[in-house]
């Protein structure tokens, strides 16, 4: 498979490692010395996309108008899913997203999710979200935070939304972030009483998970036979980075829909069941 990266720092230079140890060939880097921007076609058969929040959206498009299918780890776009989705219908194009790559990272988003929906019978109980990364990471809180407060808010029956560095109001899940010199990513989860503390924590030690995760995906994308479609990891079995076993939400599939019509399609149980024709 012939790879195109897109960002070419720490983690692009760790996805090239890992995607050469599994029999690829990164056949294009785009950086700032090279935009991706300002390339008229891209022969490689997979994009992966890892730069900022700023020009995410428009490698997005550029790479849906080449039909080049893409990975996007770049987090901080959330509000824009709904404009993205109509961009790969319209375009037929293929991508498929994650707030975070890492298998370790959607274990602990489970097990985040099971100790709130326990929680939910003890109001003593206050929990709030910490998340600390590196300082080069523009976005805040993490894409990661963002993911794992949803899980946490849907299981939990007096949360209703979370908020940036604000614990004020029972209902309001905090997120406090954190920017510190060379720390891959670490989140952890809080619940906090008169007479004890409760806390889980992720530790990123090093980016090879989220880079493993994203070869993985980009090996998956280029496996598809049907190709018009949107994929959103939403969380995963600890069976291992296997993208037809792992949950996915789906968007925009042929099968005689409109076109332009995007469909949703969730399953419980695990980030990624297998994506064929509904």
């Amino acid at each position: 498979m012939n790879i195109a990266l897109i960002g070419y720092g720490k983690m692009g230079k760790t996805i090239e490692r890992i995607a050469i140890a599994r029999g690829h060939q990164v056949t294009h880097i785009y950086d700032s010395n090279r935009p991706f921007l300002a390339e008229d076609m891209c022969t490689a058969d997979v994009a992966i996309e890892f730069t900022t929040p700023e020009l995410v959206l428009g490698h997005i498009s550029k790479a849906l108008t080449m039909q080049l299918p893409i990975v996007v780890g770049t987090t901080g776009w959330n509000e824009h899913l709904s404009e993205v989705s109509q961009w790969v219908c319209a375009q037929s194009g293929s991508l498929l997203h994650a707030s975070n790559f890492s298998l370790g990272v959607h274990i602990f988003q489970k097990i985040c999710a099971q100790l709130a929906q326990v929680l939910s019978n003890f109001d003593t109980y206050t929990l709030r979200l910490d998340e600390t990364h590196h300082i080069q990471k523009l976005d805040a809180p993490s894409g990661t935070a963002i993911t794992l407060a949803e899980s946490i808010i849907a299981q939990h029956s007096s949360l209703t939304h979370w908020e940036l560095n604000n614990g004020e109001g029972l209902s309001t899940l905090p997120i406090f972030a954190h920017r510190v010199p060379d720390v891959p990513g670490t989140h952890t989860l809080t619940a906090q009483s008169s007479i004890d503390t409760i806390s889980l924590t992720h530790t990123a030690h090093n980016r090879e998970g989220f880079a493993l995760g994203a070869v993985l995906a980009a090996e998956y994308l280029h496996g598809l036979v049907d190709r018009y479609l949107m994929l959103t990891c939403m969380d995963q079995r600890p069976t291992g980075l296997d993208f037809h076993s792992v949950g996915l939400q789906k968007i925009g599939v042929r099968s005689g829909r409109p076109k332009h019509t995007p469909v949703e399609i969730k399953h419980a149980g695990g980030l990624c069941p297998s994506v064929g024709h509904p």
